[in-house]
């Protein structure tokens, strides 16, 4: 008998192309969710600009982990990946109104490409 949910929910992109993984995984008393796209539920991409992207980012995490039973202020490690750390500032800004006055530990990364032409995707891990 394993302790692995699987979190799904309507209200967040399904898993990318169909790829082999899931929204997020609850276990051990945490809920590990897989990168977020600024792709609405229905998969498409949203603005051109990194506002508007982290935002939906932001409104996929939370959703997800509303499902997991958990919230955006129970996070305790993200990963930011971004297509220019000169979006950094932007994304920030976003970011710092979201996840509340205790933020959770965080590492951001610039990488050469997202899929969907995407700007930004954020992994995160919270307590539930």
């Amino acid at each position: 008998m394993s302790d692995k949910e699987i979190v799904r929910t309507e209200a967040a992109p399904a898993p990318f192309q169909g790829a082999p993984y899931n929204q997020a995984i609850k276990a051990g008393g945490f809920v590990f969710v897989a990168g977020q796209l600024g792709l609405k539920p229905d998969g498409t991409i949203v603005g051109e600009g990194i506002t508007e992207q982290t935002e939906q980012v932001m409104a996929n995490l939370r959703a997800i982990l509303e499902e997991a039973g958990s919230r955006l202020d129970r996070l305790v490690k993200t990963t930011v990946f971004l297509q220019d750390l000169g979006d950094f500032a932007a994304m920030n800004e976003v970011y710092a109104a979201h996840v509340g006055d205790a933020p959770p530990a965080r590492s951001t990364v610039e990488v050469a490409k997202l899929p969907s032409g995407a700007l930004v995707e954020i992994e995160a891990i919270a307590a539930l």
